[in-house]
């Protein structure tokens, strides 16, 4: 990206997140904007969400935020309306990357318990 795209996803990352967290967030549960990424021409963004919601459904509260999508994107062009002159379409995405992360330290720790295995019955 250059450094106007990367500017322009740190912008909407953060208006985003302060909408979301206000106005679409339910209660009981935590919504994060981890990630924006923005096309060259600024027309389209993929918007990564993370949500935390114990005991309740995530699928509906993605659900929720891309049926909602028309008036986030009103709220969002009355907040940038005077540093863009288009708010681009944005596509909400669901951020795997802290299962991701879990995953791998889960499989790190396996390896681990089987390396000290392996040394205890060699000694």
């Amino acid at each position: 990206m250059s450094i106007r795209t990367e500017r322009v996803a740190a912008v909407l990352q953060r208006d985003l997140g302060k909408i979301i967290q206000k106005s679409y967030q339910p209660t009981g549960s935590f919504i994060t904007v981890t990630h924006v990424d923005i096309s060259p021409d600024l027309l389209n963004s993929n918007v990564y969400v993370s949500v935390y919601a114990p005991g309740r459904d995530e699928k509906a509260i993605y659900d929720r935020l891309t049926n909602q999508i028309v008036e986030i994107r009103k709220e969002l062009a009355s907040k940038i309306k005077d540093q863009f002159r288009r708010v681009p379409e944005l596509n909400f995405k669901k951020d795997t990357s802290a299962k991701h992360a879990q995953k791998m330290e889960e499989l790190f720790d396996e390896i681990e318990e089987e390396r000290k295995s392996r040394n205890s019955g060699d000694k």
